[in-house]
């Protein structure tokens, strides 16, 4: 085989080789970001559950200050 042959083989092996590491580090930074975004999520999950709306106590409420709304309105 020519030596511009070996040198075409060797030069695409390193071509190969630089490309296959990049596209590893590509996942593993994608992994990183996966397991980031889930802890978010879940944070976030966490954050709408402990300042709900108002509307779902709001009944109870209404209904607990009703004597006072009767008292007022007789005065």
């Amino acid at each position: 085989m020519p030596v511009v042959a070996w040198v075409t083989v060797i030069v695409s092996a390193l071509i190969i080789l630089a490309a296959a590491v990049g596209l590893l580090r590509v996942v593993l930074h994608l992994r990183a970001v996966h397991s980031t975004l889930a802890q978010v999520a879940g944070g976030v999950a966490v954050i709408a559950e402990q300042t709900s709306t108002v509307p779902t106590v709001l009944p109870s409420v209404n209904s607990t200050l009703m004597p006072v709304h009767d008292f007022c309105e007789s005065i």
